[in-house]
């Protein structure tokens, strides 16, 4: 029981009050109610993810309202945009509200508050009444339309609604308090003239309610419990309240307003003014590009809804605003398609690589493993013969001893197929490798039982038959800001940290055949490159794929490099080299001895935050390791963790590892099972 109460964020903690002090749980109503000027953005998919949330947890309707209050921003493309991505989050409301719907309603309180004296009509500038408002330490100074007579009031307003003045001649203010301590109570706008047509009145209206007046009674009229708002309507809640006080019933439900921190994420911007601003100066191909933080550019992208929805679980629900790195929504990402992406086989940089003792006319098609993480997963046939591409950079013609893939005379496994080994090469007249000659083990086939299949080379790669491969195009997208905080710097424009290499388009790309049947919804992971997704531009005869994640976090490692190089270049000896891995061995060791003792978010951070140390770690740092014993469970897990990151980078599997991982499939512990069947799968 302790556990449930320490899970419970404070908003759920706010309801479970409520219903213990009486609120009856069939009178719990929710809504996420966004204006519909612009596409939603991953801190929007927070608020959707916790007022749905909410409703799944109590099992309680929730409205998705549409406040549209200002027609010359809104625009019925947002409203389907939104719902849209609503229901692709994998929510379902209630019922479907706009704010526009109680025009009628809203317009009729203003006039019983002119009635009772509470509200009036003002015909000053914007500027008179601004410098009236006075400081947050001085008071304000009233109108003089303050004291206008109610037959005035009701006359002037009357002929606003019918039409008679230009925009911006007249305003209806509430008659609350110009000395009040909170700027927003020294008699706030109730209406302003707008002479535009709504999206949806059309042309019905032309005086339109302000959001703080259409806000909290809309809340009334749905009869929503609980209204919950981003921090920077805290001040508001005062004013909230206030409008409730004129118009509330005894005998209906009265709505409670409460904040929560907005989500903020690292390397990207969050305003909606922003976002258009890199749309308008086609900084970005649109809405839905997919380096733009919005749902729909991460839709495109290949984020699944899964991933958002537990990247929204992990950040957590804050009092207080903070930036969430990018990275764990990268991480939630790739938790996500390891367990659903087909693996597949994509050449990015390709050279030719012939197999001189392969028959020419021979071709054969092997079997690949859709998915290890899915014993469900299936198979698909990769077609082999003797020429094929591999990545440039998987040959050095010569290399040292740490590096595992292609060179002269030593063997790699070429994936799911041959033993090769590097003979010769064939260079332009530039000195550019054209080709590699190579010959193959013929028994060495994976899967086929031989003893020659079951021997251990140094590294395995990846590949695609040249008489069967598909030419396709592919999109590469980093971080779109080169700042943390792009928005953050008062001397600069948030446009000064564009990154200028955030998208780089491959042209000539080729993919095995199976590929062709890719559809909008598949996603894939290229092998020893990432996770990617078919674009929607792409057509049957011209394949495009995007990048949604590598397989490991390497933008961090990138960032440390400028450090590295201005911290005195010339003395940067092996020694201090030495003392950063030494610690990040010790910090994977110091969050693994706690390891056994999370759960939830924690669990899911601690194992995040092992794989990024494991990038500084070395073989030789971890092998010593293996021999912990059994009793140290946690230690063992991060042991593993790190492992399989070494494995991926091209870590030769040897019998120790080999102990160690069968050692792990056998413990009783069911992390650290998992964990050693995670990279069992690595060959």
């Amino acid at each position: 029981m302790a556990e449930d109460v320490k899970s419970i964020n404070f908003l759920e903690q706010l309801i479970e009050e409520d219903l213990a002090n009486g609120l009856s749980p069939d009178k719990l109503r929710f809504r996420f109610p966004p204006e519909p000027n612009g596409y939603l953005h991953i801190g929007h998919a927070a608020s959707i993810c916790l007022n749905f949330g909410l409703g799944e947890k109590y099992n309680a309707p929730v409205n998705l309202r549409f406040d549209d209050t200002n027609p010359t921003k809104e625009e019925q493309e947002y409203v389907d945009a939104i719902k849209y991505d609503v229901e692709w989050l994998g929510f379902k409301w209630d019922k479907v509200c706009y704010s526009s719907d109680y025009f009628q309603q809203l317009y009729d309180w203003a006039v019983e508050l002119i009635k009772k004296g509470k509200a009036y009509v003002d015909g000053q500038s914007a500027a008179a009444m601004a410098e009236q408002k006075g400081t947050p330490t001085t008071p304000g100074v009233a109108s003089p339309h303050r004291g206008q007579s109610v037959e005035e009031n009701l006359d002037l307003f009357e002929r606003m609604k019918n039409g008679e003045f230009e925009a911006g001649r007249y305003v209806l203010r509430a008659k609350i308090d110009m000395a009040s301590p909170n700027m927003l109570m020294r008699d706030p706008l109730l209406y302003r003239i707008v002479n535009k047509a709504h999206h949806r009145t059309g042309n019905d209206w032309c005086i339109y309610p302000m959001y703080d007046w259409a806000h909290g009674e809309s809340d009334y009229i749905e009869q929503i419990s609980h209204s919950l708002c981003t921090l920077e309507f805290k001040p508001h809640r005062e004013l909230y309240d206030w409008f409730l006080d004129q118009i509330y019933e005894d005998t209906k439900l009265r709505p409670k307003q409460r904040e929560f921190a907005r989500r903020n994420l690292s390397y990207t911007v969050m305003s909606k003014r922003k976002l258009l601003a890199l749309v308008q100066t086609k900084t970005v191909a649109g809405w839905d590009d997919p380096r733009m933080p919005t749902i729909s550019g991460l839709r495109r992208r290949g984020y699944t809804p899964e991933s958002i929805r537990k990247f929204s679980e992990l950040s957590g629900i804050s009092k207080r605003d903070s930036v969430t790195d990018v990275s764990l929504l990268e991480f939630c990402i790739r938790e996500d398609l390891n367990k659903t992406a087909t693996r597949v086989m994509g050449v990015l940089d390709p050279v030719k690589l012939v197999i001189t003792n392969y028959p020419e006319d021979k071709e054969e098609m092997l079997i690949a493993e859709n998915n290890p993480e899915d014993p469900n997963g299936g198979t698909h046939e990769v077609p082999f013969s003797r020429e094929l591409y591999i990545e440039r950079e998987d040959f050095k013609e010569e290399a040292g001893n740490k590096f595992f893939r292609l060179t002269i005379g030593n063997e790699v496994r070429l994936k799911s197929a041959y033993i090769i080994k590097g003979e010769s090469v064939v260079k332009d007249a530039a000195g550019n490798i054209t080709e590699i000659h190579c010959t193959c083990d013929p028994d060495s086939r994976s899967g086929s039982g031989t003893e020659a299949s079951m021997r251990k080379v140094k590294g395995t790669l990846h590949w695609v038959s040249i008489k069967h491969a598909v030419k396709v195009e592919v999109r590469e997208y980093d971080r779109l800001f080169l700042d943390e905080a792009p928005d953050s710097h008062g001397d600069k424009d948030f446009m000064d940290f564009v990154n200028p290499d955030s998208l780089k388009i491959i042209k000539e790309a080729y993919v095995e055949p199976f590929l062709k049947e890719a559809k909008l919804d598949d996603k894939f992971q290229f092998q020893r490159l990432g996770y990617f997704t078919l674009d929607k531009d792409a057509t049957s005869d011209h394949l495009i794929f995007n990048k949604t994640v590598g397989l490991r976090d390497t933008w961090a490692k990138q960032q440390s490099k400028p450090e590295q190089q201005n911290d005195h270049p010339a003395a940067k000896p092996a020694q201090s080299q030495q003392q950063e891995q030494r610690s990040a061995i010790n910090e994977i060791q110091k969050i693994s001895k706690k390891y056994t003792n999370l759960s939830g978010d924690k669990l899911a951070s601690a194992r995040a935050s092992i794989m990024n140390l494991a990038e500084g770690v070395s073989y030789e740092e971890l092998q010593p390791l293996f021999n912990t014993a059994a009793k140290k469970v946690g230690t063992r897990i991060g042991v593993m963790i790190t492992l399989g990151v070494l494995l991926n980078k091209g870590l030769v599997r040897n019998s120790e590892i080999d102990a160690f991982i069968e050692a792990g499939l056998n413990d009783a512990n069911e992390l650290l099972a998992s964990e050693a069947k995670t990279i069992e799968a690595i060959k």
